[in-house]
């Protein structure tokens, strides 16, 4: 019998993806290369279903004798492991953006003297819109906050946005750019305290009441799907940090972020924020163990924000309490700079992955904005939060549409910097 290989995400399966399965096991024994998170994640967003999950259902398609990992988004690996005899593709890679790869496919097989078989394309079925369509029917709060750690386990760097609205939060969950390694995109989003209350037009200080955030909060997650870290401040005191965990892992919430600093709150960004007083290695410590213990889920996680290097206190002292975050139970290390040069955080980040090789680390090139996300990666960067900067864009542009109309008397004068109606009513679900 013949050897025979088709790979798939089997993220939605369609009859286009049964007819294919259904011709390729005619031809002999079916081995369906399913296509890893990792491999997926380099061209499109992270599947609805795990791995785990989409291997047991296809291997319950009639038809199908074994799942095997398809670890890239390319064919070629699977293909010279496994040198079948057969490979099974639908016609429409010739025209698409998979006409390259097909080529390579070609050129490979013939190597064992191996041949491609083309199934014609099954009229009338379009994964991608199936997939934009599952889009808009939402996601759970279960499947949501697992996504994090989901990405983490299948990107070098995951790419966060900051979102303070439900549109801010449409943007952050659609927009993407074509480019040679694939498609960019941001993976989830930042719910920053400063960005949430400026955009309510109140000054940025904590309020231990997560209800005064949960609004704005709820906005975002009613009409996205992407994972949501969510800026905790200090947590306040361990009992309020325990509720505060609890709701956010109720709602979905991937992440919360929180920093070693108690009193009054000042942003890490103004000169004066040297005079805060930071927690101690102990209440920190005590903070974090409490909010792990109230955890309900593995998915959730706790992020220690280590603030010595801004208020002064060094490298040294930074990775002494991130090291003491970590054996409390922290899931993951964000650490914070002013500095323009980045170096005392490049420092940070070597000395940190000397002692910890897996554990995440979180930065926040606010300040150091000159270097690429490679660059941070080759840090040692796991995640990247892009902070503030749809606030930030947002309000030079309404200010000018507002000055624009009152010096000409008339809106004509703004038309190029408005979006049109009619990509409102596209871009907002259930308003076509």
């Amino acid at each position: 019998m013949k050897t025979v290989y088709v790979g798939i995400t089997g993220d939605i399966i369609h009859p286009g993806i049964i007819n294919i399965i259904t011709e390729g096991a005619k031809y002999g024994e079916l081995t369906v290369g399913l296509l890893t998170d990792s491999a997926i994640v380099s061209h499109k967003r992270l599947p609805y279903l795990s791995y785990d999950q989409r291997k047991q259902v296809i291997e319950n398609i009639k038809g199908v004798s074994r799942v095997v990992p398809q670890e890239t988004w390319s064919y070629i690996p699977n293909l010279k492991k496994y040198r079948p005899d057969i490979m099974i593709h639908g016609d429409d890679w010739k025209t698409n953006y998979l006409s390259k790869m097909r080529e390579e496919c070609f050129t490979t097989i013939k190597d064992w003297n191996g041949e491609i078989v083309e199934i014609p394309y099954t009229q009338g079925i379009n994964s991608t819109a199936l997939a934009d369509n599952a889009k808009t029917i939402g996601t759970t709060p279960d499947i949501r906050r697992a996504a994090l750690r989901r990405l983490l386990k299948a990107k070098p760097l995951v790419r966060i946005l900051e979102a303070h609205s439900g549109l801010s939060g449409l943007i952050a969950e659609n927009v993407c750019i074509e480019k040679d390694d694939g498609i960019h995109q941001f993976d989830g989003m930042w719910s920053s305290s400063l960005t949430d209350s400026t955009s309510k037009g109140k000054p940025d200080i904590e309020a231990v009441d997560l209800t005064t955030r949960m609004q704005s909060l709820t906005d975002i997650l009613e009409c996205t799907t992407k994972p949501i870290i969510y800026d905790g401040d200090t947590g306040g005191i361990p009992e309020h940090f325990v509720f505060t965990v609890r709701t956010l892992e109720r709602n979905g919430v991937s992440a919360v972020i929180i920093e070693d600093k108690k009193g009054l709150k000042k942003n890490s960004l103004f000169g004066t924020a040297a005079k805060q007083v930071l927690a101690t290695e102990e209440e920190f410590c005590e903070k974090i163990s409490a909010g792990k213990r109230a955890q309900v889920t593995k998915d959730f996680m706790i992020i220690a924000r280590i603030e010595e290097i801004i208020a002064g206190y060094g490298v040294d002292a930074a990775i002494a309490k991130a090291f003491a975050a970590v054996k409390a139970g922290a899931d993951g290390v964000m650490i914070h700079s002013k500095d323009k040069s980045g170096e005392d955080i490049k420092d940070f980040c070597k000395k940190f992955r000397s002692e910890y090789e897996n554990i995440p680390l979180v930065l926040v090139p606010t300040t150091y904005n000159q270097f690429t996300e490679k660059e941070l990666e080759s840090w040692g960067a796991n995640i990247v939060i892009y902070a503030n900067h749809m606030l930030r864009a947002s309000y030079p542009a309404m200010k000018k549409c507002a000055e624009t109309i009152l010096r000409a008397e008339r809106s004509l004068e703004v038309n190029d910097m408005c979006m049109p109606i009619k990509e409102i009513l596209e871009l907002i679900p259930g308003t076509k």
